[in-house]
């Protein structure tokens, strides 16, 4: 009998969302930007979705290809997520999973946050957890710019809503949902972004 860690791994709680209402079906292309060990992937290959990854940490990638020895190693490459080589367009999905929140500064958060924009293609989904100010507002440590020490001890680059409402504006996107904050007590805040990339017109 198969366990539901087996099934699932440590799949992020929001994205298994995401599955259970239909917006993730088998067949669809993911590309998980920022993958890790690929602890969000292991019910999608179970499932049979095309599955992509990319990290800067090559054990992490390493561990990623072992998830999944039946696809070519090159569906998880060594990169960064801002220059992933990936064409435009690619993914149905794109996963970006406690992964933008440790930019340095806006315009390295600009190039993740574009870079993995860019490979998702018209009319697909860009599901995205990051660290957030939103509920604890002025509880953090100001580092520098949008960097906070958080209450938990790590570092952080944090959004806001206002912030992560101009993107969805900016990027040309529709958000899905409304955004869902976890707000673990005295320690940090996590915000669940889900946009739709709009369809071109022709």
């Amino acid at each position: 009998m198969t366990t539901l860690a087996e099934q699932f791994g440590a799949i992020d709680i929001y994205l298994f969302d995401q599955l259970l209402r239909g917006r993730i079906k088998p067949g669809m292309r993911v590309l998980d930007a920022g993958c890790g060990a690929g602890r969000n992937l292991v019910h999608l290959l179970r499932e049979g979705y095309q599955v992509f990854g990319a990290d800067c940490d090559p054990r992490a990638i390493a561990e990623a290809r072992r998830l999944a020895p039946q696809l070519p190693a090159e569906n998880f490459r060594v990169e960064d997520v801002e220059s992933m080589s990936f064409p435009d367009g690619f993914a149905d999905v794109v996963l970006s999973s406690a992964v933008l929140h440790f930019a340095r500064d806006d315009d390295r958060f600009r190039a993740m946050l574009r870079g993995s924009w860019r490979v998702l293609k018209s009319g697909g989904l860009f599901f995205c957890r990051l660290a957030s100010d939103i509920g604890m507002e002025g509880r953090f440590q100001p580092i520098a710019g949008r960097r906070y020490r958080l209450l938990d001890g790590s570092e952080r680059y944090l959004v806001s809503e206002a912030m992560l409402m101009r993107w969805t504006a900016e990027l040309g996107g529709q958000l899905l949902d409304p955004l869902k904050t976890t707000v673990v007590q005295d320690q940090r805040s996590m915000t669940t972004w889900v946009v739709r990339k709009s369809e071109l017109r022709v």
